[in-house]
């Protein structure tokens, strides 16, 4: 049987579209889950091809499904809304959305940053920093891999501190710094390199969003330089009003 009814005066793309809007808002199609090829639903609604694109298109649009090129349509994820402020905290973001969150720890080196970086910290040539790589969870998804660079001679041995805290404030206060501020933020759109992509396991064809910032003690001296790639598909950033 195909499901639809023929001749009632409602466009066969339309019929299929509610039918698998449905599946989908009941939780017969879950978040994240691929639906059958254009080929299958045809043959499942006994129509052609064009007939089911355009009902996926239909779908699109109402923000239920995403297509990948190349990969197939899903079932469109509910997006995290994390606020971007003069205190932006992941643990406390993710606490606001009621999620469970997991930090895992990828590595850390003692380096010479680069030119940018150093700039953005107000550091010398030839001056280090620790540099710490992360991925962050939330719900069970990967959200966003995230590298943030500290001044060295300012916080000797911080990387040891955050493995044990897993956490920037909690980290920053054991070094007498109980408070910090988001001096700059910059957000763009680009494909990620191909160590972001299989971390977080998503294509190399699908952007993330890009986020370079520099975090400042009370006293406007910066502590914390990060670029934050966040998955698309699992965030949305909202900007909010000053503190």
């Amino acid at each position: 049987m195909s499901e639809i009814e023929r001749g009632r005066g409602v466009a066969l793309w339309s019929q299929i579209g509610d039918i698998l809007a449905e599946d989908i808002l009941k939780g017969r199609l879950r978040q994240g889950e691929m639906l059958p090829s254009a080929q299958e639903l045809a043959t499942r609604f006994e129509v052609n091809r064009h007939t089911v694109r355009r009902a996926m298109a239909a779908l699109e649009q109402r923000n239920l499904v995403r297509t990948e090129q190349g990969r197939g349509t899903f079932v469109q994820e509910q997006t995290l809304d994390y606020a971007i402020s003069r205190r932006t905290r992941f643990t406390q973001n993710m606490r606001n959305l009621n999620v469970d969150t997991e930090i895992e720890f990828l590595e850390d080196a003692r380096e010479i940053p680069p030119t940018q970086v150093a700039e953005a910290l107000g550091l010398g040539r030839n001056e280090y920093v620790y540099r710490i790589d992360t991925l962050s969870h939330a719900d069970g998804h990967i959200v966003d891999h995230s590298t943030a660079y500290f001044p060295a001679a300012r916080f000797p041995g911080l990387p040891a501190v955050y493995r044990r805290t897993r956490s920037v404030t909690k980290t920053l206060n054991e070094f007498g710094i109980n408070d910090y501020m988001r001096k700059h933020t910059r957000v763009s759109a680009r494909l990620p390199e191909a160590t972001t992509a299989r971390l977080m396991k998503q294509p190399p064809g699908r952007p993330v969003l890009h986020v370079q910032s520099i975090n400042a003690d009370p006293r406007g001296v910066p502590v914390q330089y990060g670029i934050t790639r966040f998955s698309g598909d699992w965030v949305q950033l909202v900007l909010m009003a000053d503190d």
